[in-house]
């Protein structure tokens, strides 16, 4: 069972609203520990129904390891304010777009990194200019449509949002299903706390995003191809089982792209909350090896 996300920020870590030319983000801020060389910055984007929050047990090691780690909630996620009805503001373009708009507002070349849905928004910017990329890393995130079983749950939760509040979908969700991973890895039978923390999340995300970005996970097209031609390094990171991108299908991606290859043993869909030191040393390790007069 995945563990619940900290809603506190590390320490050091900074959490502020990201001025950017589409718009503030919300955004936690770890710079690069104390006497440690700096050799980075890192965008990090959430998957669905997570936030910036999933990747706070990675900024601590990572700032240890010289990079400055910068992750966001998207347009209408959690505390980053989007329209409530208007799907067309969160088509995936829009969103590759908004990412572009953040890379640019941090103000140096970034490596980009996005977990299962952020992972399919930042193969888009990428498409769009990967001039603002240092590298690509892929979390979770597969080539195509998620798996049926969980395209059979964003159904579900589509035809609830049509009919239901927000705070009643959380009420049945919490009524109805067993303790699961959700998207982020938050276990939903963690303590009251973190049950109080991950309901304030779900109450945050604007309904119109969770529909439209539903229906993008359930209707993705195979981009690889495309991204394969993009001059950029590449990095596949999975757990050892996935049930939203089977691991086969992200080792068969990873060969498509020539990219590097992780598994993190004793992880699932959320390897940054499953595993988080092994998640980040594979991370760290991956873009120390994009350095100049390094082999990738």
């Amino acid at each position: 069972m995945s563990r619940p996300p900290t809603f506190v920020p590390p320490p050091g870590a900074r959490a502020y609203r990201l001025r950017t030319a589409r718009g503030e983000f919300a955004v936690v801020d770890a710079p690069v520990a104390a006497g440690v060389e700096p050799k980075g910055t890192a965008l990090l984007l959430p998957g669905f129904t997570g936030s910036k929050e999933d990747f706070n047990p990675l900024h601590g090691p990572l700032a240890a390891r010289g990079y400055r780690t910068v992750a966001v909630d998207g347009r209408g996620q959690f505390e980053s304010d989007g329209p409530v009805h208007d799907e067309s503001a969160y088509a995936q373009q829009e969103l590759a777009r908004d990412v572009l708009a953040q890379a640019e507002a941090l103000g140096t070349p970034v490596h980009l990194l996005g977990h299962s849905l952020g992972g399919q928004i930042a193969r888009a910017a990428v498409l769009l200019d990967h001039s603002p990329f240092l590298s690509l890393t892929l979390m979770a995130s597969g080539p195509a449509q998620i798996s049926v079983s969980q395209q059979q749950r964003v159904k579900l939760l589509r035809d609830a949002l049509a009919v239901m509040s927000m705070a009643e979908v959380w009420e049945a969700m919490r009524t109805m299903e067993p303790p699961e991973e959700t998207d982020s890895g938050a276990d939903l039978d963690a303590g009251l706390d973190d049950r109080d923390d991950l309901r304030r999340r779900w109450l945050g995300n604007k309904p119109a995003q969770l529909l439209a970005t539903g229906r993008q996970l359930c209707t993705e097209p195979d981009r690889v191809a495309e991204l394969a031609a993009v001059p950029l390094p590449f990095h596949v990171l999975s757990g050892a089982l996935d049930d939203t991108w089977p691991v086969s299908i992200l080792d068969e991606m990873a060969l498509r792209l020539k990219a590097r290859r992780t598994v993190i043993a004793g992880a699932e869909h959320s390897p940054n909350c499953d595993q988080p030191l092994a998640t980040a040393r594979a991370l760290a390790d991956f873009w120390d090896s994009t350095a100049p007069g390094t082999r990738r």
